[in-house]
């Protein structure tokens, strides 16, 4: 991209949103959303931290960043720029625009202190040259309840699950949510405004099911787990062939949480559960009797880019103590390139440039993919993305870079 070009990228301006995110949607295929849908994001861009690229009156490139907290090992609440709406009019493509942004981007997350930044990506393959990495994988499964039965723990029978108004509840879901946040790597504290995405609704993307619905998961008259979902009606010529189809579900122990997929396994006239974009080591997995019959699948779900090596690194604990020497590279953020020797344990970390002898060698996009301890340093390694220059330094970081709970994404953005 030129200069000339370049110098047409600036901050969204309110009355530039409508053709501002009109050109996302015609990049992305240009089918028009609900108004409820539509409203709700006008309302949630980030103004100040959005981008446009303009040719003359007309918006050809878009990018913005939502200021999130993340969760990250050891559970502290880590500012993080929630990359989103990035586009390129079809019209602009090979002109060097994406990587305009994407540096004007990282620039500016750099400036604002947020040691990281993630994103969800419609074509993976683009944004590894930018330095993120696949760090979170989502679990999809289709379950045949007819044949595949649930076996709860003791204790199940103490929750009561009721159903309840999805809107009059959210308070109550949103404070069960809350509680969760800290326990997972990968979870995004909701800022205001985001908690009415779990609520959105629009018929014409409910694929014939029916409008969503929600149980809450109670003990000793608290509220701690809820389940939304919607139930797809079909019958054949044997009968009932429905189908429950999750939405979302948390809960704040294991109990409210088989207590929720004990209800869901069971409502009348449905013979499946579809879910979709689940934590990888979710319980549920383990009370099935035949997991054979859930149609597991593997999805990438969030990619995670460090900006800042030394705070990141520090921001998170580490499974067991650790004391090694980085020499990372990062061509797109050059301030990142060099040794760092991280020195941590499950109470904390210090990372600092060195000019000692490396232990391992890796790039920016292996440290994001390791970050949230899903993605292992040792199966990087086996696919020469990590090299190993002292004698045990891999399996050293390898067990150190865990995590005790899968990183999970609770939901798109």
């Amino acid at each position: 991209m030129t200069s000339e070009a370049a110098g047409r990228i600036r901050k969204l301006r309110r009355d530039d949103w409508d053709e501002w995110y009109g050109a996302l949607l015609r990049a992305f295929g240009g089918v028009a959303e609900a108004a409820e849908e539509r409203e709700l994001f006008r309302g949630l861009t980030p103004y100040e931290r959005s981008l446009g690229v303009w040719d003359g009156d007309a918006c050809v490139g878009t990018a913005g960043a939502y200021d999130f907290r993340m969760t990250v090992p050891g559970g502290a609440a880590v500012p993080t720029a929630g990359v989103t709406m990035v586009s390129v009019s079809a019209t602009h493509r090979r002109r060097g625009m994406l990587t305009s942004m994407m540096r004007r981007q990282l620039d500016d997350v750099r400036a604002w202190g947020e040691p990281l930044a993630a994103l969800t990506a419609s074509e993976p393959a683009i944004y590894g040259r930018f330095g993120y990495a696949a760090a979170a994988f989502g679990l999809h499964a289709e379950i045949d309840t007819v044949r595949v039965g649930l076996s709860v723990p003791a204790g199940t029978d103490d929750v009561r699950v009721r159903y309840a108004d999805p809107g009059a509840e959210l308070a109550a879901c949103e404070r069960v949510y809350a509680r969760t946040v800290p326990g997972r790597p990968g979870m995004l504290a909701r800022r205001p405004g985001w908690e009415r995405l779990g609520l959105l609704d629009p018929e014409g993307e409910r694929g014939g099911a029916s409008p969503l619905q929600c149980v809450l998961a109670e003990r000793d008259g608290e509220v701690t787990g809820y389940a939304r979902f919607r139930v797809l009606p079909r019958w054949t010529d044997s009968g009932h062939d429905g189908q429950v189809r999750v939405h979302d579900l948390a809960g704040v122990d294991a109990l409210s949480r088989a207590a929720l997929w004990r209800f869901l396994f069971g409502i009348d006239l449905t013979t499946s559960v579809r879910l979709r974009g689940r934590p990888v080591d979710e319980g549920w997995r383990h009370l099935v009797s035949d997991v054979r019959r859930c149609a597991l699948q593997l999805k990438d779900s969030l990619y995670v880019r460090l900006v800042d090596v030394g705070a990141a690194l520090e921001a998170r604990t580490y499974q067991s103590p650790v004391d090694v020497v980085l020499d990372v590279e990062d061509a797109f953020c050059p301030w990142n390139t060099g040794r760092w020797r991280l020195s941590g344990d499950a109470k904390g970390a210090v990372c600092a440039p060195t000019a000692d002898a490396p232990d391992l060698a890796l790039s920016v996009r292996e440290l994001g993919a390791a970050y949230l301890g899903g993605v292992g340093l040792a199966s990087l390694a086996e696919a020469g993305r990590v090299r190993e220059l002292r004698s045990g330094a891999l399996a050293e970081a390898a067990v150190a870079f865990g995590s005790a709970s899968a990183p999970w994404l609770p939901h798109n953005f």
